[in-house]
């Protein structure tokens, strides 16, 4: 990882967040947020469309498909079936089904339009509609392919949850002649096909650096990333007659256990760290031990979040940071919350930097999931979800023991954890058990240093890749726009059927 925290952090607090966009019915279909394409407000007053085009709206070339308004249990879908569910899923496909009585066969091709999730989907085989707020609309006059691309470019109010469709036939529509409809279509098909395809090879791009990210960390983790201190203690670069040694992982641990007792002081009776089985475990390198996250370092759980809490001395708002806060390898500041608590327990909760932070849980995917706080904020406190680690010594390095957790400790996790459906925790006396590699102070400014000049590189390349994708998107939406408004296609003789909307009399933005 980038060794500066601005790597990290992906917003300061201070800074303010984008403000909110409205995101097309594609953009919802693939979870996606892209901006919406504004489309025309009206001819400009005695302008003139392209030639064969008619003014009118989406509602008057459709016809909305009776069908069974009972929703289909979700308990009928199966795995494979005759008739795919299209219900209001990110998907848009919910399984299948054999459920004859319910399929939708005739009138196809199709458009199916989600209410709720404002996803467009087109249809030309037989299907089951699986949940109410499912739109099944027959194009009148117009080709469906045509219409379902198009579709992708109209703006309509976003208000009234699950009405959205009452909006929807009100949006304006240019029709043109059905034949040059399926020109248009035949047209972005070709060009989506091409950027497609770029898109695909950038989205592979993406995959094997995370790849690659995975297994510089694996690495990390197992010793192999760089040579370690035994090695160099027994190689010629040390010298054949040197006598200078190396503290092993294990002297390491005895300074940490020393410390952890000394810390203890005033406290209750001294507690053992949880014991340790290590057969389980994958083999170290020489000069490397195991121990759990218990011994190394203080655990402490934050506040917790109640609307009822009643202060009985002087309270004030403090920042604090919630699951959503805590990422994979880095602190998300894009959004944090404040809330209000007594001095005593803001200083008894504040971040240092040098914190490890683990997550609780939530959904699955939040299991175990943390990073290191680097100061990012001058006062910042924790949720009681987020889990802060405070290392004993300075010795051992927080990002290898966050960079374990993140990758071979995900199993312990998931092992660990308590899990009900879609949802998982981690007590922080489980979290104790966690075993950490730990390897010889010296050797671990090496992996840390190797680590963060590998991954570095790792985020720049993400960072162009990512552009590039965000610029594909964009040209996507500027194709739609141009064949929304008649500019994408020439007349068979040559000429453009409709110039660039801002030129000309032909204009139709006003």
């Amino acid at each position: 990882m980038s060794a500066k925290p601005s790597a990290k952090v992906r917003r300061s607090i201070n800074t303010p967040a984008p403000t909110g966009r409205k995101i097309t019915a594609q953009g919802k279909a693939l979870g996606k947020a892209t901006p919406m394409i504004p489309s025309p407000e009206g001819a400009k007053q005695g302008g003139e469309l392209p030639r064969g085009w008619t003014e009118t709206t989406f509602g008057a070339v459709v016809a909305a498909v009776s069908v069974n308004d009972k929703k289909l249990p979700r308990g009928s879908y199966l795995e494979s079936g005759r008739f795919p569910v299209v219900d209001q899923g990110q998907q848009f496909i919910g399984g299948y089904s054999n459920d004859e009585s319910r399929v939708i066969s005739s009138d196809l091709p199709l458009l199916v339009f989600g209410d709720h999730t404002r996803a467009f989907k087109f249809l030309n085989q037989p299907f089951v509609p699986g949940a109410d707020g499912v739109k099944v609309l027959k194009p009148l006059g117009v080709d469906a392919k045509w219409l379902y691309e198009i579709a992708h470019a109209l703006e309509f109010p976003d208000k009234g949850y699950a009405r959205h469709y009452q909006h929807l036939k009100s949006a304006k529509l240019f029709v043109p002649p059905l034949p040059e409809q399926r020109r248009i279509v035949a047209e972005l098909e070709k060009q989506f096909t091409r950027l497609e395809a770029g898109m695909a090879a950038l989205r592979r791009v993406q995959a094997n650096l995370k790849r690659y990210h995975a297994a510089v960390l694996k690495a990390a983790c197992e010793g192999t990333r760089v040579p370690t201190e035994a090695e160099l203690q027994m190689s010629k670069a040390r010298g054949q007659k040197s006598k200078a040694r190396y503290e092993t992982g294990a002297e390491l641990l005895a300074r940490i256990l020393t410390e952890r007792r000394q810390d203890w002081q005033g406290r209750s009776q001294y507690k053992e760290p949880t014991a340790l089985d290590t057969a389980k475990l994958f083999p170290l390198p020489a000069g490397w031990t195991w121990m759990t996250l218990d011994a190394l370092a203080e655990i402490k759980g934050g506040i917790t979040k109640d609307q009822n809490r009643k202060h009985t001395a002087p309270a004030r708002s403090v920042p604090y940071l919630r699951v959503a806060n805590v990422q994979w390898g880095y602190i998300e500041l894009t959004e944090v919350k404040e809330i209000v608590t007594t001095e005593d327990e803001i200083q008894e909760l504040a971040l240092k930097p040098g914190d490890i932070l683990f997550n609780e849980g939530g959904d699955r995917d939040k299991l175990g999931r943390g990073w290191v706080w680097n100061g990012e904020l001058p006062e910042c406190i924790h949720q009681n979800r987020v889990f802060r680690t405070r290392l004993y010594v300075a010795a051992l390095s927080p990002k290898l023991v966050s960079w374990y957790a993140n990758t071979f400790g995900q199993q312990f996790f998931f092992d660990e954890g308590k899990h009900t459906t879609n949802l998982a925790s981690i007590s922080m006396s489980k979290l104790k058990g966690l075993p950490v590699p730990i390897p010889p102070p010296a050797e671990q400014t090496r992996i840390v240093a190797e680590v963060a000049r590998r991954l570095s590189v790792v985020e720049e390349l993400e960072a162009v890749v990512s552009a590039n994708l965000q610029h594909a998107t964009r040209l996507r939406q500027s194709i739609l726009q141009k064949a929304f408004t008649g500019g994408l296609i020439s007349e068979p003789d040559g000429p453009m059927l409709h110039r660039d909307p801002r030129e000309g009399q032909n204009q139709i933005f006003r």
